[in-house]
């Protein structure tokens, strides 16, 4: 797992009425703070990204459908420097992804349908100045290809 990343698995409570889902709570032990909450959508086969942050920390949780969530440790200090991970999230796989500041981010929708992400990143989107550092998807020296993989 690259450094700074955490996977937390989350909990659906279901019955008769519906179902209750938590995705973030401030007693979680890697909370930092709020900035905002949004949502994003990823049409089926799309590639979104790749992109970092400076400051800010994200929580990715898909909320509809499953997207691929893939993170790129480029950091020259950091101990998994050069590691790569890939995580399929979503309505079969509930869980929220803590990705830090730095960490080259991207999302492909995988399945059948437009899936949609939660983000709750610790710091307000400044349209003056965004803290948005944006890679090419494919053209690239990230050791990634996001084409699919059947095994």
């Amino acid at each position: 797992m690259i450094d700074g990343v955490v996977v937390k698995k989350l909990n659906v409570l279901a019955d008769e009425r519906g179902y209750l889902m938590e995705i973030l709570r401030n007693d979680d032990s890697f909370y930092e703070k709020f900035g905002q909450a949004y949502i994003t959508a990823v049409y089926p086969g799309v590639v979104k990204g790749w992109h970092y942050h400076e400051k800010q920390t994200d929580h990715f949780c898909v909320v509809k459908g499953m997207v691929k969530v893939v993170l790129y440790d480029g950091r020259k200090e950091s101990p998994t420097h050069g590691e790569v991970n890939e995580f399929f999230i979503g309505e079969k796989n509930p869980c929220l992804v803590r990705i830090p500041n730095f960490v080259l981010h991207g999302m492909k929708g995988v399945g059948t349908e437009t899936g949609i992400l939660l983000n709750i990143p610790t710091e307000h989107y400044d349209y003056e100045n965004p803290d948005e550092y944006r890679v090419a998807p494919h053209d690239n020296d990230v050791p990634y290809d996001w084409s699919r993989k059947d095994k």
